[in-house]
């Protein structure tokens, strides 16, 4: 038999790195869990693992798409699926990194999402949302479906579309069907080795200032502009992750940029601290301190859990 990893935890807290250090050990390969490093021209905000940080691992669902291109949890789901499949063909681990919660439990509780509505449901929402403008659309959105309403930004289109859609296929709000099924946790699959990586709050806190105020030095703001110079709207989904809309607020003189600084280290840590609370939820994911044991010793574990898995008969 062979396993399936799922290394998951909030931001800074040093996934990427066990994921390539547990794929050196194991012979294994990367699927990005992430919803932002799937796109092009993305690379610092979105922390993207660099050519020298990746080891010579490969990695899957980085550095694919254009930003302008939709992606989502239902997409995501379907790639991950086929590349599990295709990893495990070769006798390999793979190795699922990130910290997207949604993306996660699309595979280990393998949810079933409502199928994609037809071009006559998109084109109708597209054509109202250029007509009334996507405030409009929010509000309608928030009458029907407020839950979901609060978390989808308003600027977001292919989401709030997708909620409509969703609404109008089933004749239920998409919160409604997500709620049901997130509060469940049944027993994983035996293959699935599932752990994530935690750090006291006060430690975890300072290195996402840290990783903050190196993407500012690194040039976060200079790529927003550059991607703003090749025409890419500022209206884009994926310009509205942490980090890129924090620098469209100084690229546009919203703020200064010490302020940008401030929101984008506050934002990102809020984030952190949801992460943990989506995760901590579930029962089944074995945690790791990362102050309490070392790179090595986490590798080490994991990888004689993946063995044992190995030796058991299907």
């Amino acid at each position: 038999m062979q396993p399936l990893v799922i290394i998951v935890g909030p931001t800074a807290v040093g996934k990427s790195a066990l994921g390539v250090e547990l794929a050196l050990k194991v012979n294994g390969e990367i699927i990005s869990g992430d919803s932002v490093q799937v796109y092009k021209k993305l690379n610092i905000g979105s922390a993207k693992p660099t050519p020298a940080e990746q080891k010579g691992i490969k990695h899957h669902l980085i550095d694919f798409l254009d930003p302008a291109e939709p992606f989502n949890v239902a997409i995501f789901q379907t790639y991950a699926h086929d590349l599990i499949k295709s990893i495990k063909d070769q006798g390999k681990v793979p190795i699922i990194v990130g910290g997207t919660g949604l993306y996660i439990r699309s595979i280990t509780d393998n949810f079933n999402f409502p199928q994609k509505g037809s071009e006559d449901y998109k084109a109708k929402w597209l054509k109202f949302a250029k007509l009334y403008g996507n405030k409009k659309l929010h509000s309608l959105l928030e009458k029907y479906d407020p839950k979901s309403a609060e978390i989808i930004h308003v600027n977001d289109t292919t989401r709030l579309i997708r909620a409509l859609e969703v609404l109008e296929i089933t004749g239920k709000p998409l919160s409604v069907q997500r709620n049901y099924n997130e509060k469940k946790y049944p027993e994983l699959d035996k293959s699935i080795v599932y752990v994530g990586l935690e750090a006291p709050r006060q430690y975890l806190y300072e290195r996402i200032n840290q990783r903050c105020m190196d993407m500012v030095n690194n040039g976060i703001i200079e790529e927003v502009m550059q991607l703003l110079k090749e025409g890419y709207s500022p209206k884009i989904k994926s310009l509205q992750s942490i980090g890129y809309r924090h620098a469209l607020y100084f690229v546009y003189g919203l703020v200064t940029l010490e302020e940008m600084i401030r929101l984008f280290q506050r934002d990102t840590r809020h984030f952190a601290k949801r992460q943990l609370t989506w995760f901590k939820r579930d029962p089944r994911i074995k945690w790791y301190n990362i102050c309490e044991n070392s790179l090595n010793d986490i590798v080490y574990d994991i990888y004689n859990t993946c063995r044992e898995i190995q030796t058991c008969v299907e």
